[in-house]
């Protein structure tokens, strides 16, 4: 086959999708371009003297912000430009890698999961054309996104911005995103489904963001090598890096030439890694629908629990350079005593611990709504039809949903915190494991919480089940950028992760914990009841 016959149609494809995802593109946009403006209005606010101004950079030039923006290397005299560039760089290009995987996935495994690119192909569209088509359309849409920001940036005119730095924030961005876009469409040709590809992409996603969190916090020479922490390195307003950008070109050039290299070699609807074999007759814990349920989700799972233990732990290990910070400092000995700065160091740690915290209750919760969302997904593509055949009552096939998905958020709740309070062990001045394994029982029942609000929109809005996801979208913007912005208090509470005391901080609030958890059954109860009423979910 000539290469040409290869991408046949390619443009009519890129057109086609284009034109499909259209709402979803000019949503992902807006979001991202109108935070970045909306963060840079509220910076100019905040930064409107000396006094404030500083205050923003104490509270940036913590290992905590550290951990979660990357370090703060503007040097005096410091702008409005330079305080936006900290606290927004890492945020956005984490927005950007989520938005492309999501695309990558959505038309390449998701397309051969459902059958669709399997009846484009029957007509006259080359092999390689939806791979390319779909390359295409990353393209587009990150050069928009960056052209965007770069324009809005450009009408806002913050303090100490250039034109230089402007362009360099936006399309810095565009290549980081870009760059996450070519590593999804590489893992998508060895995975087998696009719940397999999905998972790799964000594993890797976390991976990489720990490892310059942990660079970025004990030495930030070494995040050169996270690959993540490029997009730090742009330095906008500051060294206007254009090196992290070429780095980053030249990754996604040479994963894309890989990926069609081993694109063109593997069959239609399966992976390049082998799927195991499965057992010759089927385990006698498959009787029911909750254990069956459990093992479809148990490889999900798993990666999920891992991978929050792991930044558990990692954030632990952290610990022990945030306490020496103060209590080894001789300056602050001197000012306060050894024994105060002693106790600074201790807050300091417990703080970090509390805002680490909420990051994996919010990161819990995305398994137990993936758990949840399969039922309408599953209805869809009529895998549960031989079930609904049975005696199989919508309660029990409801309830074993619900079931799955509360144990694997707090599974992994459980996971993250105790890897956290493990790690932390290692430090000088340890804070012992039960007083970190608070941030577990002030924090499960907001993940409880999450679970019911997703049963209610199961029966609900079956059809617009998606948008439970702004749930930990949002939670995890408040907590990132709301205290830092000076959100008000009111939008941090939108969430329930906001509800929950800054535990390990403070202690847990036992009688929210148990009206909270009486919510939570009350919302199931009720997403049950709408469940019970609508129609099946057709395809």
């Amino acid at each position: 086959m000539t290469q040409s016959n290869r991408t046949a149609q390619t443009g009519y494809l890129t057109r086609m999708y284009l034109r499909r995802d259209r709402i979803a593109i000019i949503i992902w946009l807006l979001g991202i371009v109108g935070g970045v403006g909306s963060g840079a209005s509220k910076i100019i606010g905040l930064s409107g003297d000396d006094k404030q101004v500083a205050s923003l950079v104490t509270a940036l030039d913590t290992p905590s912000m550290s951990a979660l923006f990357g370090p703060f290397t503007a040097v005096k005299p410091y702008t409005t430009a330079s305080i936006f560039a900290a606290s927004m760089m890492v945020f956005t290009g984490l927005l950007l890698a989520i938005m492309n995987i999501f695309f990558a996935i959505r038309n390449t495994r998701a397309q051969e999961d459902n059958g669709v690119l399997e009846m484009v192909r029957a007509h006259s569209v080359g092999r390689q054309s939806s791979l390319l088509a779909t390359l295409y359309e990353l393209i587009i849409v990150n050069v928009i996104s960056g052209l965007l920001m770069g324009v809005t940036l450009q009408g806002i005119n913050m303090s100490g911005a250039d034109t230089s730095g402007n362009w360099l924030f936006g399309f810095g961005l565009a290549a980081f995103g870009m760059m996450f876009g070519a590593l999804t469409l590489l893992l998508a040709q060895f995975a087998s489904n696009a719940r397999g590809a999905t998972t790799m992409s964000y594993s890797l996603l976390g991976l990489l963001y720990i490892l310059r969190a942990m660079t970025d916090v004990q030495n930030v020479k070494y995040t050169w090598w996270t690959v993540f922490g490029w997009v730090e390195k742009i330095d906008p307003y500051g060294k206007n890096r254009l090196s992290p950008i070429v780095m980053m070109l030249g990754l996604s050039i040479i994963v894309l030439m890989v990926t069609f290299i081993v694109s063109a070699e593997r069959d239609l609807g399966s992976g390049l890694l082998p799927d195991r074999p499965g057992r010759a007759t089927a385990s006698g814990l498959l009787i029911g629908p909750i254990s069956l349920i459990f093992r479809l989700e148990r490889t999900s799972l798993i990666a999920w629990v891992i991978g929050i233990a792991i930044y558990g732990t990692s954030m632990g290990t952290l610990f022990n350079t945030i306490g020496d910070m103060m209590h080894s400092s001789p300056m602050v000995a001197k000012i306060i005593g050894p024994a105060a700065a002693a106790s600074v160091g201790k807050t300091m740690t417990l703080q970090f611990a509390a805002l680490m915290s909420v990051v994996m209750a919010i990161g819990a919760s995305v398994p137990a709504i993936a758990a949840m969302l399969r039922l309408n997904s599953d209805e869809q593509k009529g895998w549960l039809e031989s079930m609904h055949a049975r005696s199989v009552s919508r309660f029990h096939l409801f309830g074993a949903y619900t079931l799955v998905g509360a144990v694997s958020g707090i599974l992994t709740l459980f996971a993250g915190t105790f890897g956290m309070a493990l790690g932390g062990q290692g430090a000088e001045h340890a804070i012992s494991v039960a007083r970190l394994m608070r941030s577990f029982w002030g924090f499960a029942p907001s993940v409880l919480v999450v679970v019911g609000v997703v049963a209610v929109l199961l029966g609900l809005l079956p059809r617009y089940q998606q948008v439970a996801w702004i749930i930990p979208v949002y939670g995890l913007l408040s907590i990132y950028l709301g205290g830092l912005l000076d959100f008000p208090e009111w939008t941090k509470k939108l969430t329930p992760y906001g509800w929950i005391n800054k535990v390990p901080l403070k202690a847990v609030a036992w009688d929210q914990v148990g009206w909270l958890v009486l919510l939570s059954v009350i919302l199931i109860l009720v997403g049950y009841g709408l469940y019970k009423r609508r129609d099946l979910v057709e395809n």
